[in-house]
């Protein structure tokens, strides 16, 4: 048993969109559709300051699924295709069992990080790319961030991770106190995205 998350230096992020990037290609996500997004504080456009001139300041905050302890989406799901795995905490989805009644998408607090597939999954390449176990996806079938099940089962760390130029990214098991992101937890001040919500997210944001 384990509890898996994640720990994201917003000092040390620099909003490059690299790990939007390694999850696309890793988890060969469709086109139009992003499991993570760097957003900042300052607004919904992209690279939008916090502020008004000259006293401003940026500060980005990528966002996928939180992989909540308390996750509000698995207690509507009427099929149990979204569901939290009891030895990882990651919460996952199951394409076979989705009916796509979006019901999750509605019930989820933090808005666009699930999507829903409207037709066919289209590519720009005409073959697969990345991980040759990443879950194939479907038609009419909700997704979103996985934390790169699929790595973590072959003891690896999830793409977003592997790939972020400024190592803004932690990952490792929140129940270990030895582990980085428990060491992290306990050394800086973070933060959680709604929190009143009472989900528990498993992302932390360290300022």
């Amino acid at each position: 048993m384990a509890h898996y998350g994640m720990v994201i230096d917003t000092k040390r992020c620099v909003g490059c969109n690299a790990c939007t990037t390694a999850c696309k290609i890793a988890n060969n996500v469709p086109e139009g559709i992003f499991w993570t997004r760097a957003l900042t504080d300052g607004g919904d456009a992209p690279d939008t300051p916090k502020g008004t001139f000259p006293n401003v300041q940026m500060r980005y905050i990528t966002v996928g699924c939180q992989h909540c302890e308390n996750p509000a989406c698995t207690k509507v799901c009427p099929v149990g295709a979204t569901y939290k795995d009891p030895e990882t905490g990651i919460v996952r989805q199951d394409y076979d069992k989705c009916i796509g009644c979006r019901m999750c998408i509605a019930a989820c607090p933090y808005t666009g990080v699930r999507s829903f597939n409207w037709q066919e999954p289209a590519y720009p390449m005409d073959f697969a790319v990345g991980d040759v176990d990443a879950p194939a996806h479907q038609k009419h079938t909700v997704e979103k961030c996985t934390f790169c099940y699929q790595r973590q089962a072959r003891g690896e760390v999830p793409a977003c991770m592997d790939l972020c130029p400024a190592r803004a990214r932690f990952w490792g098991d929140l129940d270990d106190p030895d582990s980085d992101v428990s060491k992290l937890l306990r050394e800086r001040e973070y933060m959680q995205l709604l929190p009143e919500k009472g989900t528990k997210p498993s992302t932390y944001y360290l300022v």
